[in-house]
């Protein structure tokens, strides 16, 4: 008799059991999906991200990572210094960083000081040289502009009689 009752108790705890975690198959079943489509939808978007950052140049070993963004040190100097080793205007410059010819400017002078993601944009320029700087500026779209005077006649104003 106690054998019995032991089979019958097991018996009755295995379907439970089973009805219990049909539920959780269920869920899991679905969250399984879901990961699965998370897990695309990051691996599209880092594709994406590699073509932005090739559209943009350098390659991400040349970045500089926000980790290391508290080391990087600006100097109004630096940047004029490094802005005429490149041969860039400063509208052409700060296309490269995404700022304004005034903010190029105001940054040289001393009057400003860029910030944190800027400063990013700036370290991340400064290994390039004349070349490169002028790749960069094609994939951006964008002709460059020279940053010496053209020499000779300066047009007159056309005169009305």
């Amino acid at each position: 008799m106690p054998f019995i009752l032991r089979q019958e108790i097991t018996r009755l705890a295995r379907k439970e059991i089973r009805r219990e975690t049909q539920s959780l198959r269920s869920v899991a079943t679905q969250y399984r999906g879901a990961i699965a489509q998370l897990k695309r939808h990051t691996s599209k978007l880092q594709g994406d991200l590699g073509r932005m950052e090739r559209q943009i140049g350098g390659a991400p070993s040349q970045r500089v990572s926000a980790a290391t963004a508290d080391k990087v040190r600006f100097t109004a100097k630096g940047l004029q210094s490094h802005r005429g080793r490149v041969g860039l205007s400063a509208a052409d410059y700060g296309r490269l960083i995404g700022v304004t010819a005034q903010t190029i400017y105001k940054w040289e002078h001393g009057s400003a000081r860029p910030r944190r993601h800027q400063l990013l944009m700036l370290a991340s320029l400064r290994g390039i040289g004349k070349r490169e700087a002028g790749a960069r500026l094609q994939k951006l779209s964008v002709k460059p502009a020279s940053r010496r005077k053209r020499k000779g006649r300066v047009r007159e104003p056309d005169r009305k009689a």
